[in-house]
């Protein structure tokens, strides 16, 4: 391709509104451009590289053995409803009412697609001799983000590859979920990306049941708990925490006594009114356990996790006790909660095994007590690992310290069981002629999240530096001076040439100064530029420079398609690792 004949439109400024390095990037390298907020057009650049993304993706997914189709964004509200997702989606499910034959048709765009593609097993699939089977798309999804930002990793408009397993068994869906895992690794590998594979919460079936592929960036929206030792890494919904500290305080016991505390029903409110750390506080927080009110203690400085609460409790529901129930049970508004005196289920997270001489609310309204001391002044029915894990926790697998890191989410996979086959009467007959519902898996990608989670981390002051695979173009072939026949005669030659071998390359056959030219290709982040002229042109030589390297170097200008092209290949098959990844 040549420049002048495509559509590049740079910038030298930061446009307004951009927050964050990828946002900022892919605007000022002309790949995206802002149609509305969380709506984007992709330019020339970003479609190509969109497309490369795309198509790694599907040569491995069909490498896993499963099937490319294509469904539709518009779908029938009826399908939501048989699976109970309307009111589970609420405001996020975009939907809305045509009229048809003077009659209102009511009908969504697709967040995602279980309900249609588990339809379509509904009506096809019938036998056990018909499965195992594995469905995939890439495919628009539109989600109403109450708050679209950071450019292209939280938008309206996306892109995503969804992919959805059916299989007759446990086993089988073992299988499939451990295909796909394996070529989600290969994916992201091939794409450059550095990426952790991290627990995450487990599907209707439980065990190791789910995994999101989580890229580290300092801008992420997620957090991971990730031990360098061992490799364990989780999610925060999901991550353990290993050995404690258990050693009872020697403190003596002071007396209990309650105190005023006007107004102060949060934590920062309460340390900031008694001047005290809020390590001296326990938090209790009442919920409701499959519609039972039980209270739940951690450390003030630290955050109750509720998936790890239902896990421990043995619920299937758990939630947040409304305001009545709270008063109900406590006999105190919201804010004023404490474990002395009540009479329900405390469930208590470690660390308060160990604390003395605590601060908890009185179950009277603007009223805390202190000197609290466990035994003496309440009892627990149960301690459990019940609170987010934090920096420097104990490795639940080797002991050592944990890290938190920020990160993007750019793949999961997960077990979905038997809910959306069971409602939308997904079954099959096995070989005694017995009807059972379809186990279903599901596996997605957000596309457009890989192009902004590698450029978060593949950067640098100039601009993007992209690997050899999803760049845009791998070459640019750039003539110091066009004005110049002989310059422009050689450039123009080495561009065909390259271009008949295979490789991706761009011609700058702009009429500027080569000042512009080198900004532009480092802005856009083109890996391999090629400089063709003056005095190199003269001693039969074309200077070549890695976009990530710091210095060129002179290759001979006879032959020198043919050493490009070796450079490229060899490039593909042992990509370098960049220097700016995770700088910036």
């Amino acid at each position: 391709m040549r420049y002048s004949q495509t559509l590049i439109p740079t910038m030298k400024e930061t446009p307004e509104g951009a927050e964050i390095p990828s946002h900022v990037l892919m605007l000022r390298a002309g790949m995206i451009s802002q149609v509305m907020a969380g709506a984007y057009s992709y330019l020339p650049l970003g479609w190509r590289s969109l497309r490369k993304a795309e198509a790694i993706i599907r040569e491995e997914m069909d490498r896993a053995g499963a099937v490319e189709l294509h469904m539709p964004a518009l779908t029938p509200i009826s399908l939501w409803q048989r699976s109970g997702r309307v009111d589970a989606f609420g405001d996020v499910l975009i939907q809305f009412k045509v009229r048809r034959r003077n009659q209102d048709a009511h009908l969504a765009l697709g967040p995602t697609h279980e309900e249609i593609v588990t339809d379509i097993v509904a009506r096809y699939v019938n036998s056990y001799r018909q499965l195992p089977i594995t469905l995939y798309q890439v495919q628009t999804k539109f989600r109403n983000e109450e708050r679209p930002r950071f450019g292209v990793l939280r938008t309206s408009e996306f892109l995503m590859k969804d992919a959805y397993s059916f299989d007759a068994s446990v086993e089988g869906l073992n299988a499939s979920y451990q295909r796909m895992y394996d070529a989600y690794c290969r994916i992201f590998d091939r794409c450059g990306i550095e990426y952790l594979p991290v627990e995450a919460e487990s599907g209707p079936i439980g065990g190791d049941a789910s995994h999101e592929f989580m890229v580290p960036a300092e801008n992420g929206e997620d957090s991971v708990v990730h031990c360098g030792a061992c490799g364990y890494a989780a999610n925060l919904e999901r991550a353990e925490i290993g050995p404690r500290d258990t050693t009872a305080s020697t403190a003596e016991p002071k007396p209990l006594a309650p105190l005023d505390t006007p107004g102060a029903s949060t934590i920062e409110q309460v340390t900031k009114l008694l001047k005290c750390k809020s390590t001296k506080l326990i938090k209790t927080i009442i919920y409701t356990a499959d519609d039972e009110p039980i209270a739940v203690l951690v450390r003030g400085d630290h955050e109750v996790n509720e998936a790890k609460v239902r896990r421990a409790v043995g619920a299937a529901r758990l939630a947040l006790a409304e305001p009545d129930v709270i008063e109900k049970v406590t006999g105190a508004p919201v804010g004023f909660a404490g474990p002395v005196g009540l009479s329900i289920p405390i469930w208590a997270d470690e660390d308060v095994r160990v604390m003395s001489n605590a601060i908890v609310g009185a179950n009277k309204a603007d009223t805390h007590l202190v000197g609290v001391n466990l035994e003496r002044d309440f009892s627990v029915t149960t301690f459990a690992d019940l609170r987010n894990a934090d920096a420097d926790d104990a490795c639940p697998r080797c002991g050592k310290a944990m890290k938190l890191r920020k990160s993007i989410e750019v793949g999961h996979v997960f077990k979905l069981g038997t809910k959306y086959s069971e409602a939308l009467d997904a079954r099959f007959l096995d070989d005694q002629e017995k009807q059972h519902a379809v186990i279903m898996g599901c596996y997605g990608i957000g596309v457009n999240r890989i192009l902004a989670s590698l450029i978060e981390t593949c950067h640098d002051e100039n601009g993007i530096v992209w690997p050899l695979a999803l760049a845009p173009y791998e070459v640019v072939v750039s003539p110091l001076n066009v004005s110049d026949q002989e310059t422009l005669a050689a450039a123009e030659s080495l561009y065909d040439e390259l271009a008949a071998a295979g490789v991706d390359v761009l011609l700058d056959d702009r009429d500027q100064r080569p000042g512009v030219k080198f900004k532009d290709a480092d802005l856009i982040g083109i890996p391999l530029r090629i400089v063709v002229g003056g005095r190199g042109l003269k001693n039969g030589e074309l200077e070549c420079k890695w976009r990530w390297k710091a210095d060129a170097e002179m290759i001979p200008l006879a032959g020198a398609a043919e050493t490009i092209v070796g450079l490229v290949n060899a490039e593909k098959a042992n990509p370098t690792a960049l220097g700016p990844r995770a700088k910036s």
